[in-house]
């Protein structure tokens, strides 16, 4: 599973002009599963991510995380973080998991972080997403397990 995480002033997304999802503040976190991931992976993924410190406390240090300040996660499936474009111009995504499958592990990681006590919303797996988004900082991190 690969993850990049942004934190965000704002993030809204839509489907066929139709808002589905929108988080104040918080986390927009793009995930992506490969084949292979295994059912360990969510657990893995949500704990990481919902103890990850990028937020600034009173001092101007990132020292706070996400449920540390209120904040939320919009929680986006990304399979193109899989793509292979390193033969030719255009991206091979023969790495990224089956449909079925990656849209149980996206699942399961939503609900692990739920776990965490953290509001989290979600897209529309294999939709056409449309997504706004107003970075803060902008602070941006890739964590793969």
């Amino acid at each position: 599973m690969k993850a990049v995480i942004q934190r965000v002033k704002r993030t809204s997304l839509s489907v066929d002009g139709r808002l589905v999802s929108e988080i104040p503040f918080g986390l927009a976190v793009y995930l992506g599963v490969k084949s292979g991931d295994t059912d360990a992976m969510p657990a893995a993924m949500a704990k990481k991510i919902a103890a990850l410190r990028i937020f600034e406390d009173d001092n101007g240090k990132m020292n706070l995380s996400v449920k540390d300040v209120g904040g939320e996660i919009l929680l986006i499936s990304q399979f193109t973080l899989y793509g292979d474009c390193s033969h030719g111009n255009r991206p091979s995504f023969i790495l990224a998991e089956r449909p079925e499958r990656a849209n149980a592990l996206y699942e399961r990681t939503a609900q692990e972080l739920k776990a965490y006590g953290i509001p989290v919303k979600t897209g529309i797996f294999g939709a056409d997403m449309k997504i706004e988004q107003f970075n803060d900082g902008p602070v941006t991190i890739i964590y793969e397990i």
